[in-house]
């Protein structure tokens, strides 16, 4: 007896993947959501996820100029200032709560 299959187009799996990966929806919605089996979603952001660190890989084994090694120093750079900066907010928003009330 076969089984009643059904065929998803390729932009309808990446994109439910993406919903995943990158919004962070939770699997058990998104099949409840759609009727998607649950082990169909299961092999389509398995592969999603793969395909995303062989394009990492990818992008990792270029070779970059200096310009371009400067951007991304710079990008980090301030990355790290504004987590810094967030850090320090929440430190002091932490001090403000926890302070005893008179």
């Amino acid at each position: 007896m076969a089984k009643n299959q059904k065929k998803y187009p390729i932009e309808f799996k990446e994109y439910v993947s993406k919903l995943v990966v990158l919004d962070g929806r939770k699997q058990v919605d998104l099949c409840n959501e759609l009727k998607i089996p649950y082990d169909t979603l299961q092999k389509w952001v398995s592969a999603f996820r793969k395909k995303q660190q062989e394009a990492e890989k990818a992008n990792q084994k270029q070779l970059l100029t200096a310009f371009e090694y400067k951007e991304l120093f710079e990008a980090e750079r301030l990355k790290r200032l504004e987590m810094e900066e967030e850090n320090a907010i929440l430190k002091k928003a932490m001090h403000i709560f926890t302070q005893e009330k008179n």
